[in-house]
């Protein structure tokens, strides 16, 4: 049983757990419309109990964990048998069990997330870079931090943070000393690491124009819906019908948009419908639940007929 948002829970296989069936308290809560899923929030509403609170926001990658953490951490289990009970049954009241119990299934049987192209990408701040030289630069501090962390066993973050990668990249220190004397750099755990730091820097300002990275991202999918008035307003009308129809459906289910079908599926779907007009099969393969299918199904083909 677990109590995670489902879209951010890691395969199970890869950290190691094989349960032979899961329960996800906070996706329940979802499928049931309930305006507030936390697990504190979840408790309180159904159980009317109160859980301890101070160490939510605390880096749970420390080790060794203290004893004040790991009691907090069993308190937050201790309800949730009881709260599996109480969600579901709310669930069967509402016709939704069969949902939740495919939603479940998928993320069970899930497996390895597919690994991100450019996952330096994601680096905070990135977005104040354009020029593909100070991009390198990210890249080189990102990945070797990452190489760092890995040696240590610890999150990224706590090596080094990501403003002060952007910091280095957007500053472009000319020597180890010039990076020495920016803020975190200059920091005790930091000067010792700066050879470290700044050699990454030098090979980035060494590569080639052809090895730099783009400005942008490659992408598969469809373009940013703020462009498709432009560039196929057949296909943005397309996606105002099937976003108003899912929206009346989710007001019909009480279960919000988001599950009822994945966004970025939707944008596909709109943007590049089947030419035989029949969604089912394609929406099964981009990952939709058959529960989905049924209810999403009848309302999407009549928005991309009209």
């Amino acid at each position: 049983m677990l109590h995670a948002a489902s879209q951010d829970l890691p395969c199970l296989a890869e950290v190691g757990l094989r349960p032979t069936s899961l329960f996800d308290t906070e996706l329940a809560g979802r499928l049931a419309g309930l305006p507030r899923v936390g697990l504190g929030p979840l408790v309180e509403q159904l159980l009317g109990l109160a859980l301890e609170k101070g160490h939510g926001a605390a880096d749970w990658s420390r080790r060794p964990l203290p004893d004040e953490w790991l009691v907090y951490a069993a308190l937050d289990v201790e309800v949730l048998v009881e709260l599996r009970d109480v969600l579901a049954g709310m669930l069967a009241e509402q016709g939704k069990l069969g949902f939740a119990e495919q939603e479940f299934e998928a993320i069970r049987t899930a497996g390895p997330p597919v690994p991100r192209a450019e996952p330096w990408r994601r680096t905070s701040g990135i977005h104040r870079i354009r020029k593909a030289r100070a991009l390198a630069a990210v890249r080189a501090l990102w990945e070797a931090r990452d190489r760092l962390a890995a040696e240590r066993d610890i999150a990224p973050g706590r090596v080094l943070p990501d403003s002060a990668i952007v910091e280095a990249a957007v500053t472009a220190p000319t020597s180890a000393a010039a990076l020495a004397a920016l803020p975190v750099f200059r920091g005790r755990a930091q000067r010792r690491l700066t050879g470290y730091w700044y050699a990454a820097l030098s090979e980035a300002a060494r590569l080639e124009p052809d090895a730099l990275p783009q400005s942008a991202a490659p992408t598969e999918g469809p373009p940013p819906v703020a462009r498709w008035g432009d560039r196929d307003p057949t296909a943005a009308a397309r996606l105002a019908a099937a976003r108003a129809g899912i929206t009346a459906l989710s007001e019909q289910w009480t279960i919000p948009v988001e599950n009822l079908l994945q966004p970025d599926l939707l944008r596909r779907m709109c943007w590049a419908p089947p030419a035989d007009g029949d969604v089912a099969a394609p929406l099964r393969a981009g990952g939709a639940r058959p529960w989905q299918v049924e209810l999403v199904g009848p309302v999407l083909e009549a928005a991309l007929r009209a």
